[in-house]
């Protein structure tokens, strides 16, 4: 497998802070909220710049795991996902009803397309991601989550697709996901609670950052060595960072998005007190049998934390800040 590849797998592997679940009801009605109004047309214009213009609002919609799961966080129950993973086992949908979800897809860009039209949606969202810091959207590669450009048009003869960018600023991305689940008959009332519990949850993160100042070093870890993080590159680390988590930046120019190590180089990646790590890849015991981190200070205090997936929504980054703000005040500086 070749990098530009590899590292197009694990992208969404590597965000911060632990997501075991979105929290509230699957039940309801595909794609609306009890109190949404009828509308006679719909017209939404998406974070490429791309606007979808229909007959009326789509109310049977499909899309990839990461941006569905915000949708659910917000009451918009879909008709059909496909994610990186089997989706049954994902434990960030525990707290969901998927009974009346068709599984479309269990690994990246492998879709059956078939089962999508059979869902009949009227809409597919999906995720983007830009190629730099200035947030270049790269026309001749597919949205996230898909293949390639073939099957990327074969998707939009099912339905047109609305894309939501995840770079830039974490609170963007978040309002952006928000956004596009009111255009889909969110409850706003729900979107305003959600919200104030966010601001809750930033100031208790913020406090606790302040207090321990403590070190966090996001990282992926594989028999090749260890990705790490760019902090102002990556949406949620750029978000916890701008609430004064204090995290390891070693290089803030240069590549974006990872600094690359190989286990050779792996000893200067040693600054963090507490070490977030991907769930995919090496885990604690397989950074423990490499000679060159094993004596790792963050590793050796047992200071090493799950990093799973997690949707950008106010409920579960409220949840996810609880969660980084907890450890940070039950941690120790090694």
């Amino acid at each position: 497998m070749n990098l530009t590849k590899k590292l197009s797998l694990i992208l969404g592997a590597l965000v911060t802070v632990l997501a075991l679940a979105a929290c509230g009801s699957g039940a309801g009605t595909p794609a609306t909220s009890a109190s949404a109004p009828a509308a006679s047309g719909w017209s939404y214009t998406d974070d490429t710049g791309a606007t979808i213009t229909l007959d009326h609002k789509p109310e049977r919609v499909a899309g990839f795991a990461d941006q569905v799961l915000s949708l659910l966080s917000y009451g918009v129950q879909p008709v059909a996902v496909f994610g990186r993973v089997d989706v049954k086992n994902d434990p960030r949908f525990a707290g969901y009803d998927l009974s009346q979800v068709k599984i479309v897809g269990n690994a990246y860009g492998e879709i059956d397309l078939e089962a999508l039209a059979e869902a009949e949606p009227d809409l597919i969202v999906t995720a983007v991601y830009p190629s730099d810091r200035e947030g270049t959207i790269d026309a001749k590669s597919p949205y996230y989550g898909l293949k390639d450009l073939e099957q990327q048009k074969k998707i939009l003869d099912i339905a047109p697709v609305a894309a939501v960018k995840v770079g830039g600023k974490g609170l963007d991305v978040i309002e952006s996901n928000a956004k596009l689940a009111v255009a889909l008959g969110a409850d706003q009332a729900k979107v305003d609670a959600d919200r104030a519990a966010f601001a809750t949850a930033s100031t208790k993160l913020t406090a606790a950052a302040g207090e321990s100042g403590l070190e966090v070093t996001v990282m992926y870890a594989d028999a090749d060595g260890i990705y790490l993080v760019k902090p102002e590159d990556e949406p949620q680390t750029q978000l916890y960072k701008s609430l004064g988590v204090k995290l390891t930046e070693l290089k803030p120019e240069g590549p974006y998005y990872w600094d690359i190590y190989s286990w050779e180089n792996a000893g200067t990646v040693m600054s963090g007190d507490i070490i977030l790590l991907s769930v995919e890849g090496f885990q604690s015991d397989d950074l423990k049998k490499q000679a060159t981190f094993a004596k790792h200070p963050a590793l050796q205090a047992g200071q090493v934390f799950p990093n799973a997936y997690s949707s950008m929504d106010y409920s579960s980054q409220a949840k996810l800040m609880d969660q980084l703000a907890g450890w940070l005040t039950e941690s120790k500086k090694v």
